[in-house]
């Protein structure tokens, strides 16, 4: 397989220190994508790494996104336009895979999120990233596990990590405080018996790194309330946190402000930036 000059030193890297084949792509966007890098040796366990494309200043911030699906559902193709939009932004963008339901409920499906982290941790100096500068983000069910990470800190001590090493969580439109009962699913993916530890404003204790929480008032899907409540709880533990709602945003909606024909004048892109320029 042959790769063009200016993109075979990331691709080459990511395939020697994985032993793997990793695609590279150019991007309209002045941005690069690495494909289907494993993570671990399940069959989701594979990610996709968005890299500016001009990396001559190093130690980039980086992101690890985890997009939603209601826990059952979604391919981290789903991730691009967000990837995308961060890389032109400057920021490295990891954007993984898990195990859904039904091959994972909670709490396995967190194992997935966390070993993404870790990988990203060791291997972020070779797309220009910063290992001290990863903050962990998602929308829906994927903000729900970007925040578990966040605030209950098992599961990035199973990797070797604490939740206190993150620089930041970026939440969109997530069930922070409340697991949506619509879905007849639900009750089997939080078992009865471990759904007290399932949401992440119960592990609040005012050693959370930096989050930002994004909202859209119309959102039907998930009560907008979840991120009033989650914000309440971390303020009363001192905890910094910036909460951000848009007027007639629906749960879709803030997604798609990401796309290439809205991120021009989408205030959730430009508050995300701004959240991880100030840490």
């Amino acid at each position: 397989m042959h790769f063009p000059a200016r993109r075979k030193f990331m691709t080459l890297a990511l395939a020697a220190c994985l032993g793997g084949v990793v695609a590279a792509r150019a991007l309209e966007d002045d941005s690069e994508r690495a494909d289907g890098v494993a993570y671990g040796k399940g069959r989701r366990e594979r990610l996709d790494v968005y890299a500016p494309e001009s990396r001559a200043r190093a130690n980039l911030p980086v992101v690890v996104y985890f997009y939603g699906g209601g826990w059952q559902s979604g391919h981290r193709s789903d991730s691009r336009d967000i990837a995308e939009a961060l890389a032109a932004h400057g920021i490295v963008t990891v954007a993984p895979d898990y195990r859904i339901y039904p091959e994972a409920v909670f709490p396995g499906f967190l194992d997935d999120p966390a070993a993404a982290v870790r990988w990203t941790r060791d291997h972020a100096h070779e797309f220009g990233g910063d290992p001290e500068r990863i903050f962990v983000m998602g929308h829906s069910s994927g903000a729900h596990m970007a925040a578990m990470l966040a605030t209950d800190p098992r599961y990035l001590a199973a990797q070797g990590m604490a939740n206190t090493s993150l620089a930041g969580m970026i939440g969109l439109a997530g069930p922070y405080a409340a697991i949506p009962t619509s879905d007849p699913h639900m009750d089997e993916i939080f078992p009865a018996a471990s759904r007290k530890s399932a949401l992440p404003i119960a592990f609040v204790s005012g050693k959370e790194p930096p989050m930002l929480l994004a909202a859209g008032t119309a959102d039907t899907d998930v009560d907008p309330r979840n991120s009033d409540r989650f914000a309440d709880a971390l303020r009363a533990h001192h905890d910094a946190v910036v909460l951000k709602k848009y007027a007639g945003y629906g749960h879709d909606t803030i997604i798609k402000s990401f796309s290439a024909e809205r991120r021009k004048d989408s205030p959730v892109l430009a508050d995300v930036i701004a959240f991880i320029d100030a840490h």
